[in-house]
Parts: structure tokens; C-alpha cells; sequence
């Protein structure tokens, strides 16, 4: 019975070297939009962390504990200090709102 499997031209040379090229390109693409991936992310997370940083600074400022911020807020007292101090801090628009509200903040977002 005679072989049905396909054989391929042998690549040349050239074809390599233009598939390399290729390549290369391919990954210097990925690695600029993956360094801008990068510095996105951390600028959202340095954001994040001097709202987090004001916030509290209004709260020491007013002699509150995170008892009573808590009680303000609705927000527990753990779930306070782990946004405080927590050094990936990820919360919801609502919870850092309501930390806002209840230390006589406001939120205000702006998109520019």
C-alpha cells in the first residue's frame, strides 16, 4: 500500500532567515504591548494607593478608629485595615465611596 503522508519541500535557507526575521518581530510587538500592559496596571495601582493614602490620612486627621469609620461606613473593621495596608489593595468603587463618605470625603473620578 503506498504512503498518503505528504512530504514538504525542504526550507531553505532563505526561508528560515525570513521566518527568524518574522519572529523576532513578532516578539519585540508582544513585548511593547506587554511592557504597556505593565505600566498601565501600576499606574492604576499607584492611583489606587494614594486615594487609599488620603483616605486615611482624613480619617487619622479626625482622631477616627477603624471601628468607627466602620460603623459610618458599613464596612468591616478587618476589610478597613486590610484596604489600608494592604500592599495589592483591590476594591470596589462602592467600598472606597463609602470610606470616603463616612471621613466627610467625597469621591470625585475624572476621565480624561
Amino acid at each position: 500500500m503506498p504512503s498518503t503522508r505528504k512530504t514538504h519541500p525542504k526550507i531553505t535557507p532563505a526561508r528560515i532567515s525570513e521566518l527568524s526575521r518574522l519572529a523576532r518581530k513578532i516578539d519585540r510587538e508582544e513585548a511593547d504591548l506587554i511592557k504597556a500592559k505593565g505600566r498601565a496596571s501600576f499606574a492604576r495601582h499607584e492611583a489606587m494607593q494614594s486615594v487609599i493614602a488620603q483616605l486615611k490620612a482624613a480619617r487619622q486627621g479626625q482622631g477616627l478608629s477603624l471601628a468607627e469609620v466602620g460603623e459610618k461606613s458599613g464596612i468591616g473593621k478587618a476589610n478597613l485595615s486590610r484596604l489600608e495596608n494592604d500592599a495589592t489593595p483591590n476594591p470596589t468603587w462602592d467600598t472606597i465611596a463609602r470610606y470616603a463618605e463616612s471621613v466627610g470625603r467625597r469621591l470625585r473620578v475624572r476621565v480624561q
